[in-house]
């Protein structure tokens, strides 16, 4: 009866991680500007992250490969929000401002010309 518990547990971590990995891949798709897009990614990352990996450690049980999960899941957990901040940076260094029009533009609906900027 445990280990069905534990199962589903760890079937329902997965999957939600796999539902913020296309979630995040869909925002990056979907969103308009460079800096909203790398919001979208960096954050379903680190939660997909998190949950894959502890469905995967619930199902690997306690033993050495849990361990190794535990540490691969640490590393991510610091690499992966550095490698963001790294790259936002280096995009504002390189003169890429953040483009606070940009998600309101893309909010707007396109058939009422009220809403849009540009028509006047």
């Amino acid at each position: 009866m445990t280990n069905l518990v534990l199962d589903i547990l760890s079937w329902v971590l997965l999957c939600l991680g796999g539902g913020f990995v296309l979630i995040g891949g869909i925002g990056s798709l979907r969103l308009p500007g460079f800096y909203t897009r790398l919001h979208s990614a960096s954050l379903t990352d680190t939660m997909a992250t998190i949950l894959i990996f502890t469905g995967i450690i619930i199902q690997a049980g306690f033993s050495l490969a849990a361990f190794k999960l535990l540490a691969i899941m640490v590393f991510l957990l610091i690499t992966g929000p550095t490698a963001s901040y790294a790259l936002a940076n280096a995009a504002l260094q390189s003169g890429l401002k953040p483009d606070a029009d940009a998600l309101d533009e893309s909010q707007a609906d396109p058939k009422n010309p009220a809403e849009r900027e540009d028509v006047e």
